[in-house]
């Protein structure tokens, strides 16, 4: 039986990782930050077959310690502090947890394997937010990454580390450059799930209106529950790489404003929707649009759930789990 150590677990792709896992016969064990945390309940309830252990990136001897526990056969680097607009907030934790981070658990690992380097496969989760203001579209593994948040810029030092690990010592280290990926699992914070959630309870009438930023940001928007298993693809290939995991497709938030309000029946949602100066960010990305050639070619890999049924899932989840709150 394989094993397999996810950090983030407790985030929506660490829930769908370890729910592929377990289905592939893994042994899954997952890392979780401090002992009350508030959503060690959700793993318990989702994917109660994966074994917990305690820890956190910026503490390399807790990492060593639930590597020891763990033993994996691959490692999947999911963990960070990843709400882009915190990140302005408190550039210090996100760099030490998004950043650092990357680095504590690499070391941790070759400190685990020694001179048997290919025993753990490792993944790290990067992301399109490193390509900021993008210097070229579609983009794709070798475009020129200028990040333009202090997040895209710990996601940027956490890419390049492991490819030096890569390259330095022979690990089997991997990086996805993972685009926009939600689902009904995204945390409220995030701009999709906020408007799945609002138009859930616009619709139901427990809301009046739904505050947001800059309504014409695009993105490259996929299914979470997709986007794992080409992490997964990723560590079982004879040789590490970097590979984009991508739609090929754009759109704007007023996009998913029309699909999510159009699913509930409303098809002019401007009186609803109010723009707040607090939710635009210093350094705005416009555009990104992911080039996943070589993850199709290479992998095998593709995208199953489209955009507009991606948007019915999140409403749909978001109207069931409001009127079981009544």
């Amino acid at each position: 039986m394989p094993s397999a150590l996810i950090t983030g677990i407790t985030g929506q792709d660490g829930l769908y990782l370890a729910e592929l896992l377990l289905a592939k016969g893994y042994d899954v064990h997952g890392l979780v930050r401090g002992q009350n945390n508030p959503k060690r309940d959700l793993v318990t309830d989702l994917v109660p077959d994966v074994q917990l252990h305690f820890g956190d990136l910026t503490d390399m001897s807790s990492l060593i310690r639930a590597l020891r526990e763990s033993d994996p056969d691959e490692v999947y680097n999911l963990g960070a502090v990843s709400f882009v607009a915190y990140s302005w907030e408190n550039a210090h934790l996100t760099t030490d947890v998004t950043a650092t981070g990357v680095l504590n658990l690499l070391e941790a690992v070759r400190l685990h394997v020694g001179s048997d380097v290919d025993r753990v496969r490792f993944y790290q989760a990067s992301s399109s937010e490193m390509f900021g203001k993008v210097q070229e579209t579609p983009q794709h593994e070798g475009t020129l990454l200028w990040p333009r948040s202090p997040y895209g810029v710990a996601k940027v030092y956490g890419h390049h580390m492991t490819i030096n690990y890569r390259e330095s010592y022979g690990m089997h280290a991997s990086s996805g450059i993972l685009f926009n990926h939600e689902s009904p699992r995204r945390g409220p914070e995030f701009v999709t799930r906020k408007i799945s959630q609002a138009v859930a309870r616009i619709s139901l009438g427990l809301q009046d209106h739904v505050l947001l930023g800059n309504l014409d940001a695009r993105r490259d928007w996929g299914f979470a529950g997709d986007y794992v298993e080409a992490m997964w693809l990723m560590l079982q290939q004879p040789q590490a790489d970097d590979y984009v995991v991508a739609t090929g497709e754009t759109h704007s938030i007023r996009d998913f404003l029309d699909l999510a309000f159009a699913h509930v029946g409303i098809e002019d949602w401007t009186p609803l929707v109010r723009q707040d100066e607090r939710f635009m960010r210093p350094a705005e990305v416009d555009v990104l649009l992911g080039d996943a050639g070589k993850a199709r070619d290479v992998l095998g890999w593709k995208p199953r759930v489209s955009f507009p049924e991606l948007v019915a899932m999140m409403v749909e989840a978001d109207l069931e789990a409001t009127r079981q709150g009544w």
